[in-house]
């Protein structure tokens, strides 16, 4: 049997799928969103205005929570479906379209109704993000597996700058529910090409009928046993929980209230802000993918983590002190780890997976990032919102988490894995 070899357009269109990701991450989910929501939040019902100080915090807490449970309860059972059919792109279209239509119709139906169109969006983009990343061995090979991926994040981030624009253009003159639409129809043209030209690999449909929706929770508890059985797999995924929960819940919208609230950032701020950040994203997505192929995941995370820890230190100080000026080296340096985490952990988390099970084991890992994300939300806002503590005491709770991401992750090496046979079946 041939080698699997990638076409160009193939890699090409996968990579474009991250851009349109992109573009609704932080057009939606950390700008624009939570921008409208803050400057609404009088719309939000009596019961969380009267009793909070800062109710948009908690308000976003739990649109954000809600989705995530669906995603942790669903991921499993989307990715152990795509394994068993052989197909993924015959679930990735129905998924982004599950975030692009809800997405559409924000800012149209009331505070609420857009708190849970926003929280629908979420859940379809992110169940989509585990089947597009378990794509990732139709467009690569072992050899350029690094740069390939790396090459999706710097692409994709690319997007952050059409979010951008789209704001640019349009806030100010037709609002933001003209700009979610447009960040909708954008989302959906970019991820044509990866519906339309993306070759999958020959695999064969695994035999017997497909996962259930009931037996979702079953399915993530047996998830979760068969990777403790594989080498460094369990251990691995308890570690991306700490580090994507600081991680995730800073680009879920928390990040814009913060520079808003903390340290007076106007919309025009924002922008100025985050075209810096995603610059330095670009970079840390395509120099992470090459140094993945060189030195290899871990060695890439782990400095990563450091780079996370400095970045966050940097918004405490500069949120305690008023400094606004500490924005802008806080967003290089972020932007440059952002880009290169993922670059290195969606690299890292194949190196270790059977391919038998990528998709149900990208099903875990993206299940874990979203619990993360369920339970940074939480508690920032029980931090800022019950305790009525500073949101630099949120921040720095955050950098908790990532010192214990990188502890745990100690104890697992990202050395290439000898398959069985048996492992091999999906591949």
């Amino acid at each position: 049997m041939h080698p699997w070899r990638p076409t160009r357009l193939s890699v090409v269109s996968w990579t474009i799928y991250d851009l349109a990701n992109t573009v609704f991450a932080l057009g939606v989910g950390s700008l624009y969103f939570a921008d409208w929501l803050t400057d609404n939040e009088a719309g939000l019902p009596r019961w969380l205005t009267s009793r909070f100080d800062d109710p948009a915090d908690l308000a976003l807490t739990i649109a954000l929570d809600v989705a995530m449970v669906t995603v942790i309860v669903l991921g499993p059972w989307i990715g152990s479906r795509s394994d068993h059919r052989g197909q993924r792109i015959r679930y990735l279209i129905p998924l982004t379209f599950l975030a692009v239509v809800p997405t559409y119709f924000l800012a149209t139906a009331g505070v609420v109704g857009s708190l849970a169109l926003f929280s629908l969006a979420v859940v379809g983009f992110n169940l989509g993000s585990v089947v597009y990343d378990a794509l990732l061995p139709d467009v690569s090979t072992p050899q350029n597996v690094g740069i390939v991926s790396g090459v999706g994040i710097a692409v994709g981030y690319l997007g952050s700058f059409v979010a951008v624009a789209i704001g640019a253009l349009f806030l100010d003159t037709h609002g933001h529910s003209f700009v979610f639409k447009a960040i909708a129809l954008a989302f959906l043209l970019f991820a044509l090409p990866t519906f339309l030209f993306v070759k999958e690999r020959p695999r064969p449909r695994e035999s017997g009928k497909p996962p259930s929706f009931t037996s979702s929770a079953q399915r993530l508890v047996r998830s979760w046993r068969k990777a403790r059985t594989y080498r460094g797999v369990a251990r691995f995924l308890i570690g991306r929980f700490f580090y994507t929960d600081a991680v995730n819940t800073l680009i879920g919208g928390y990040l814009t209230i913060y520079a808003k609230e903390e340290l007076g950032f106007t919309s025009g701020d924002l922008e100025a802000l985050l075209t810096v950040a995603i610059s330095a994203a670009i970079v840390g997505g395509f120099t992470g993918g090459r140094f993945v192929d060189r030195f290899g995941p871990r060695r890439l995370l782990h400095g990563v983590l450091y780079a996370w820890m400095l970045a966050l230190g940097i918004g405490v100080v500069a949120g305690a002190s008023g400094v606004k000026a500490l924005a802008w080296p806080l967003g290089a340096l972020g932007g440059l780890a952002l880009g290169a985490t993922w670059a290195a952990d969606r690299v890292y988390m194949q190196r270790i997976s059977p391919p038998r099970y990528l998709g149900e084991f990208y099903g875990l890992y993206a299940t874990v990032g979203r619990f993360a994300t369920f339970l940074g939300p939480l508690m920032w806002g029980i931090v800022v919102t019950v305790f009525g503590l500073p949101r630099e005491v949120a921040l720095g709770t955050l950098i908790g988490f990532i010192v214990i991401g990188r502890w745990v992750l100690q104890g697992v090496d990202d050395r290439p894995r000898e398959w069985p046979v048996s492992d091999l079946v999906a591949g």
